[in-house]
């Protein structure tokens, strides 16, 4: 299942680095890893993962790719958003985390 969150349009782009300090204050391994094709955050022993947008080191959008039975992991994902004052966002437009 997929998951798409960003920032408020009010709000200025977000570093990488803080959103996986936050994802490490949910207790979750988060590592940022940039590739040639997108930036991923990955999660030790875990296959879900956030493909991140990113423009030097600044973003404003992510998804995150939930696996199969790892609930806990996306929900800590989600409520490091929500901290971080991201909206949600589906085919019916954003909405609050």
């Amino acid at each position: 299942m997929e998951t798409r969150v960003h920032l408020p349009d009010s709000e200025p782009p977000a570093m990488i680095r803080e959103v996986v300090a936050a994802l490490k204050k949910q207790k979750l391994s988060a590592k940022h890893d940039k590739q040639s094709w997108g930036d991923w955050i990955n999660f030790e022993g875990k296959q879900t993962v956030i493909s991140i947008e990113s423009m030097n080191g600044l973003t404003t959008n992510a998804t995150i790719e939930e696996a199969e039975g790892e609930d806990e992991v996306f929900q800590a994902c989600i409520e490091a958003f929500r901290k971080l004052g991201w909206n949600g966002e589906d085919e019916d437009g954003p909405y609050t985390l």
